[in-house]
């Protein structure tokens, strides 16, 4: 299970969960453990609206253009004195635009998964959107992306794979037991298969 799990125990991942944990007064354990369960749900988000030609267009005119990883080679200037307010507002638009409605739903179900309170989880996802715009943006060039397929192959690559249970993560999209998070938010992070991202959360779920 690489790709994500591999960009959190990078060094960038690291200053991620530092700066995110200093911002928020939160432990880096706690934030370390949302930001792994977050992640994988905002790249299934972005890889369910890059299934549209509409969609794949818009992410790939982002990666090319505002996100185009450079945000990615100042991190300690980032997070050195607080994550100045146009990095969260850019954070805050790309939160919108890829879950939509969901948003609210989607740091609650995060936040009764973490112990963590839903507006710590919410700064960590708008700190969050922007490295991840620009992680992608920066595999996109690396790999020469230009086109929707390729674009789907390396948000799908960079999920994961594998046949684990998906009762895990279920479980933790769906903590109202309603379904309609799961419903909307598990299909588009699973890719509507077994495996997927189950296996990526379940170590979490024992702390």
């Amino acid at each position: 299970m690489s790709g994500l799990l591999d960009l959190l125990n990078s060094p960038m991942g690291k200053q991620l969960i530092n700066g995110a944990a200093s911002q928020t007064g939160q432990s880096t354990d706690q934030t370390g453990s949302v930001l792994s369960m977050a992640l994988p749900l905002l790249m299934g988000a972005m890889k369910k609206n890059a299934s549209s030609p509409e969609g794949a267009q818009g992410l790939m005119n982002a990666l090319s253009g505002k996100h185009d990883g450079s945000i990615l080679n100042d991190l300690g200037g980032l997070f050195g004195g607080g994550v100045d307010d146009s990095v969260m507002n850019d954070g805050a638009g790309i939160l919108g635009h890829v879950l939509g409605g969901k948003q609210s739903q989607v740091e609650s179900a995060l936040s009764a998964k973490s112990g963590m309170d839903a507006g710590s989880v919410g700064t960590i996802l708008k700190m969050a959107a922007p490295l991840l715009m620009g992680y992608l943006g920066s595999q996109t060039r690396q790999q020469n992306i230009s086109d929707s397929n390729g674009l789907g192959n390396l948000l799908g690559g960079l999920m994961g794979g594998g046949n684990q249970q998906q009762s895990l993560i279920e479980s933790f999209l769906d903590s109202d037991g309603d379904g309609s998070i799961l419903d909307d938010v598990a299909s588009m992070a699973l890719g509507g298969k077994k495996g997927g991202i189950g296996g990526l959360l379940g170590g979490l779920f024992g702390k």
